[in-house]
């Protein structure tokens, strides 16, 4: 059922009391607008706002491999379009049976017959750099998969994500997360942390990821899932491989699972006081003075180290930033922009310039989630 025909459901009754309960599911279904409404229904959203038992949610698979879902899944997918996979189907050719094929998903999905195919490594120009990365490209049946498994999990984390992480959220872009950096510019936090994590995407522990997952999730055929899609193989060229650690960017589920385990840095970063503002593996904190920003710096090493990720040396950097012109003053680089106190400009770089210009337009699959 559609959001729309879940608020005509909520009509207002007569009784007072009745009235304030239609009023409470009204605006529960409008916070949550974003949602998919094919898993996420009146119901589920209350058990969600006022807490499962034990914190955790144990039947989800069913609504990954529901119809419905997957149809809406599908509809994503196709308006993305995107390249294909291993097998060579388009989402054209996908779209010409496209309901037996979700027919099929459903039933390996329901009879634990599912398995991912390889996914396709291409290597895509990294903005800002003469470096390129890796983009995994997903079959488009398996983009299909994730899209509805994302539709089930994200409203589950989402809840809990720091009011700093800005990047692949819902009602959030990068436009916000330079605006809330430019906010505290002016306000006198200039003494800036400049992180880069070291190949973030490729180098996220599996086994830690799917210990933070299951905080939150029970369903062994749901965490199964998961974990498939984390150690499909990598089809580089004539080369084959098993990844044993990362998230392959592509991947639809990328970045939901890239927040998830870089939410306990955002939440420790907050209870420090620190002022962080995080787009994916994008992150910079900003601090009043020097000291600060040495505290904030230490604290970022320490927890990357625990959590198996590292800091790339010659990009990690403290920096004052000053005001004045923005070709003089001294500024930092942070989503496609220089800034400074008082300017943000694209950087110089052609590709980050023209990433910069595309207003941090998403563009799933071509050229992954590239909104920055």
């Amino acid at each position: 059922m559609d959001r729309p025909k879940q608020l005509k459901l909520a009509l207002v009754p007569a009784d007072q009391e009745m009235k304030q309960q239609a009023q409470q599911v009204r605006e529960r279904l409008a916070r949550w607008a974003w949602s998919e409404a094919a898993v996420w229904t009146n119901r589920m959203l209350k058990a969600l706002e006022e807490g499962v038992q034990g914190g955790k949610w144990f039947r989800l698979i069913d609504k990954v491999y529901a119809r419905d879902n997957l149809r809406a899944a599908w509809r994503k997918v196709e308006a993305n379009r995107g390249a294909a996979g291993v097998d060579g189907q388009t989402v054209q050719a996908f779209a010409l049976h496209a309901e037996q094929y979700l027919e099929k998903l459903a039933h390996e999905l329901r009879e634990n017959k599912y398995h991912p195919l390889d996914v396709r490594r291409q290597w895509i120009p990294q903005p800002g750099s003469n470096e390129k990365r890796p983009l995994g490209i997903p079959a488009v049946r398996d983009r299909v998969v994730q899209t509805a498994l994302r539709a089930v999990l994200e409203p589950i984390f989402e809840r809990e994500f720091a009011e700093q992480s800005y990047g692949f959220r819902p009602k959030r872009s990068c436009k916000d997360a330079l605006t809330r950096v430019d906010a505290l510019l002016q306000a006198g936090y200039t003494w800036v942390v400049d992180a880069d994590l070291k190949s973030y995407f490729d180098t996220i522990p599996h086994e830690a990821l799917l210990a933070r997952v299951r905080e939150r999730v029970a369903d062994g055929r749901v965490l199964q899932l998961i974990e498939a899609f984390l150690k499909a193989h990598i089809l580089d060229g004539l080369h084959e491989w098993t990844p044993e650690a990362g998230s392959p960017q592509g991947a639809v589920v990328s970045p939901l699972l890239s927040n998830v385990y870089l939410n306990p840095l955002d939440q420790l970063m907050a209870r420090r006081g620190f002022e962080m503002i995080r787009y994916a593996d994008d992150f910079v904190v900003l601090c009043r003075n020097e000291t600060e920003a040495q505290q904030a710096l230490k604290a970022v090493q320490e927890w990357t180290a625990q959590a198996g990720l590292q800091l790339h040396p010659q990009k990690t950097r403290i920096t004052a930033v000053t005001s004045g012109p923005y070709w003089k003053a001294e500024g930092f680089d942070f989503l496609g922009f220089r800034m400074t106190r008082g300017a943000k400009v694209p950087r110089a770089n052609p590709s980050s310039s023209v990433s910069a210009l595309k207003s941090c337009k998403s563009l799933i699959i071509k050229g992954w989630l590239a909104d920055f």
